[in-house]
């Protein structure tokens, strides 16, 4: 038998992403003060998150890629320079 009173909370949690309302369901224990409900009514613990896969850019596909940042790249290898392994 497990020990009472060790273990984390382990439950059901409802997270929201802030910025596109995005709700998706997970097991988690981490802590919550609000609850909220899943699109199929179930009332859960519910924890708010700036950015999830849905509007991170790098999952969306709207991240700039580091060749594509309007000749910063040159800009800061014309005003440092580029250093050669010697």
């Amino acid at each position: 038998m497990a020990k009472e009173g060790i273990h984390p909370n382990y439950r059901d949690v409802l997270f929201v992403d802030l910025s596109n309302g995005f709700k998706f369901v997970t097991r988690s224990c981490v802590s919550t003060k609000e609850m909220g409900k899943t699109d199929d009514g179930k009332e859960l613990p519910m924890f708010k998150l700036d950015t999830s896969s849905e509007s991170h850019p790098f999952y969306t596909g709207t991240q700039k890629s580091v060749n594509d940042m309007g000749g910063r790249v040159d800009k800061f290898f014309k005003k440092f320079g580029k250093t050669a392994a010697k």
